[in-house]
């Protein structure tokens, strides 16, 4: 099995459109459109890729996106600087192959470098423990739960203190040019860190 975790292009979305709606309950469904908006908004946007075939994906956002989620609007009321795991899907072909622990290694990466938490959220209405059990093991503690108005269903809200993030601020954003230019810290190319990023971290907030 040959792996590849890249970027989506916008040539993958009606793939990944047609994932994310076949996923099932736990995955809120999306039209061209919202995926498309998302796609622009995301700072994480990965697929995996098996064998030449895109098997899964992950989409995250931070907490300055243009996106009125309650569950995002959640963590942006009680947290200054995130990264929210927005979706994950893997194709039901390729569950099984650890490819949810592949991408949360990868996005883990990624934030760490930038932000003090990672968030999610997992539905407990229907209760899904083999989701909580999973978040519970890469250190994802609840810190609130409401009920989403558009469906009734009840969620926890899940956040991960990244420990690596104060010595990546004090070593590098504090008062310095910021991360190096390597590969597998570049963001999106398409997307241009907001100013007030910059300054939030470099202030150690």
């Amino acid at each position: 099995m040959a792996l590849r975790i890249r970027d989506v292009q916008p040539h993958d979305l009606d793939s990944v459109l047609a994932l994310n709606n076949a996923a099932g309950s736990t995955i809120l469904p999306l039209d061209v459109a919202g995926l498309r908006r998302l796609h622009d908004e995301a700072c994480y946007f990965r697929a995996a890729e098996v064998d030449g075939h895109i098997a899964g994906f992950l989409l995250a956002l931070r907490e300055d996106a243009s996106y009125h989620s309650p569950n995002f609007l959640w963590f942006q009321k009680h947290f200054p600087e995130f990264v929210y795991i927005d979706r994950i899907v893997v194709a039901r072909p390729y569950r099984g192959l650890g490819l949810g622990r592949v991408f949360y290694a990868d996005v883990n990466s990624y934030a760490e470098t930038r932000v003090p938490q990672l968030t999610c959220e997992v539905f407990l209405e229907p209760r899904d423990d083999v989701s909580l059990l999973f978040h519970g093991t890469w250190g994802f503690l609840e810190v609130g739960q409401q009920t989403m108005p558009s469906n009734g269903r009840r969620v926890a809200l899940l956040a991960k203190t990244l420990c690596s993030y104060p010595f990546v601020r004090d070593t590098y954003l504090h008062g310095a040019a910021g991360l190096p230019d390597l590969p597998w810290l570049a963001e999106r190319e398409h997307v241009q860190p907001a100013r007030h990023r910059g300054a939030r971290a470099a202030g150690g907030a």
